[in-house]
């Protein structure tokens, strides 16, 4: 339906395009917030730096890895390393709290409005700022599950009490055995419930949130609404961001706003229904708050 070639990006000034977005905000009451890893690194959720250095420096120093995402992918030798690594991995991008106040001013924002959230991101950091689990659809996991690897089942594990022991007690960059996650139903090992391939878990959970997710759409097609899209790339758009742009082009009442750091941007098709802000999302909730 869109032409990546037709694309319009970001116009005018980021402050009289925060104005529009604080008139969209007050003349639409529902709201569908789509909210990609540049939400979370606004929040303080990096991935390399010095948040990388503070709690990987051993991995560094032996593997010379520069940033946590690429580490995930390491073929370490033995179960026991590959959980010291993960465990602290999950540890601080699921256990911790952000360092900004980036969700809770959005749930200022939304609190108040009849509002639904998709998201790729995993870190539950929705929840911890308090919008409502009814009104939330985690895509792609959460790194606070578990699953089967094989999988045997369409179940998840909370994981909470196992990682933080795994933290706690590893040394040598290694866990103790006796804590190498083990699936209760078929004793193969556990993993991350995160999608990366075919074998990820859709537990019921999932499909409820979806199935809410999709009820809220229907029973406010056509109506005025606000598709607002924060720090969501190209490296999924076919979850949150090409629906958005679809669900506006459909929709004369709709008006679909962009915030992203370098990738603001709209289809030429759905432009004067459009608000394109190339800035700092944190900026960005803290003018409209």
């Amino acid at each position: 339906m869109f032409s990546r070639m037709s694309i319009t990006k970001s116009t005018g000034s980021c402050s009289e395009n925060i104005k529009r977005l604080n008139g969209a905000l007050n003349a639409n009451e529902s709201v569908v917030i789509g909210a990609g890893a540049g939400l979370s690194t606004a929040a303080g959720f990096t991935y390399s730096g010095e948040r990388f250095k503070k709690y990987f420096a051993d991995f560094i120093d032996k593997y010379g890895f520069t940033d946590m995402y690429s580490g995930g992918f390491y073929p370490f030798e033995t179960p026991e390393e590959y959980w010291a690594y993960w465990s602290r991995y999950i540890f601080i991008n699921r256990y911790t709290d952000a360092q900004k106040q980036v969700y809770d001013k959005l749930f200022e924002l939304a609190k108040k409005k009849d509002y639904f959230v998709i998201t790729t991101n995993v870190d539950h950091c929705f929840q911890k700022a308090g919008f409502d689990k009814m009104r939330l659809f985690y895509t792609q996991g959460d790194y606070g599950l578990f699953q089967c690897s094989v999988p045997c089942c369409n179940e998840t594990f909370d994981n909470e009490e196992i990682i933080r022991r795994m933290v706690d007690e590893q040394t040598d960059m290694r866990i103790p055995s006796e804590l190498l996650p083990i699936c209760p139903h078929c004793g193969s090992p556990l993993t991350m419930n995160l999608r990366s391939d075919d074998k990820f878990v859709e537990d019921n959970g999932w499909h409820e949130a979806a199935k809410r997710y999709e009820d809220f759409l229907q029973t406010r097609d056509g109506k005025r609404i606000l598709f607002l899209e924060l720090g969501v790339g190209y490296n999924t758009p076919v979850i949150i961001k090409y629906p958005f742009w679809r669900m506006t082009k459909k929709n004369p009442n709709a008006v679909y706003a962009c915030v992203n750091y370098g990738e603001a941007v709209c289809p030429c098709e759905i432009e004067r229904q459009s608000i394109c802000i190339d800035a700092d999302i944190a900026r960005v909730l803290e003018g409209l708050s």
